[in-house]
């Protein structure tokens, strides 16, 4: 989802196609699950997937959960016209308080650090709108890059964007996420049995894993292509840099990244926790 304050606008032509990539990547993670929350879904359940981008998301799981209500809501409006008849979607800010009139059993977030301003309030109406005993899955990616065997220095370009990237999403008012920083916020919301997931997104080729190697070629395609229309204005806004700055720094952010040599990763976290049963 994207907001009008959003610290990341891209083309939106060009955001849906990279949204659409990404859902592909997931799927491949997760080996084809679209959930990792300990939840079945039947043909009383209903879910959320809040920020639902182009939908892709929320379309699958509707055609593999017939009976199941999916609701997807965004700011953009760039789903498709065509969807299974148990999926809608809605033009709304997650941010607004939510007017939603039944309870859902599984509220989806994914890839929106730095579209929301107020976590705890998320999570707190996320609380408020979860059935007793409904989960709540958030998966993101963490900031900077992140490397176990000292070939990315930590003077580095690619290691500062990274870094740079988080000082200036928290100056505008959108910080980026830590788990650290999501468990808390979670507990104090009311949640409980919180259980955390971690992965590796690989910055180019450079793992010997067969696996690992296509998903880090991946994610240069996803991430290390679009380090401009990603950061932007993030650099340029929040740290004041001119575009000529940024540009020029990019040169070398890109050449690092797409370095076999370098053995850089994103952290990724999913993380999914329960609304206790009523007592």
């Amino acid at each position: 989802m994207r907001t009008d304050a959003d610290i990341m606008p891209l083309r939106m032509d060009l955001e849906a196609e990279r949204m659409d990539f990404q859902h592909m990547m997931f799927q491949n993670m997760y080996e084809g699950a679209l959930f990792l929350s300990p939840i079945k879904l039947d043909a009383n359940s209903s879910v959320l997937d809040a920020g639902t981008g182009t939908g892709l998301w929320a379309i699958d799981l509707a055609d593999d959960n017939p009976n199941t209500k999916v609701i997807g809501v965004d700011l953009s409006a760039i789903q498709p016209a065509f969807v299974p008849p148990n999926a809608e979607f809605y033009i709304e800010d997650l941010e607004d308080p939510w007017t939603f009139s039944k309870p859902f059993d599984l509220i989806f977030a994914r890839m929106l650090t730095g579209s929301i301003g107020d976590w705890p309030k998320f999570y707190r109406q996320s609380f408020e709108h979860l059935s007793p005993g409904g989960y709540i899955e958030l998966t993101d990616i963490v900031f900077p890059i992140q490397c176990d065997d000292g070939t990315l220095d930590k003077d580095s370009a690619l290691y500062q964007w990274g870094k740079l990237t988080v000082d200036a999403a928290a100056k505008l008012g959108r910080p980026l996420r830590t788990t650290t920083a999501v468990v808390s916020e979670l507990v104090d919301a009311g949640f409980t049995d919180i259980t955390q997931h971690h992965f590796k997104w690989p910055t180019n080729h450079w793992p010997k894993d067969p696996k690992m190697k296509e998903l880090g070629a991946w994610t240069y395609e996803d991430v290390g292509k679009n380090v401009y229309g990603l950061t932007v204005a993030l650099f340029t806004r929040g740290l004041g840099w001119t575009l000529e700055e940024f540009e020029v720094f990019l040169v070398q952010v890109r050449k690092e990244m797409r370095d076999p040599k370098i053995h850089g990763y994103f952290p990724i976290y999913a993380i999914h926790a329960r609304k206790p049963d009523e007592t």
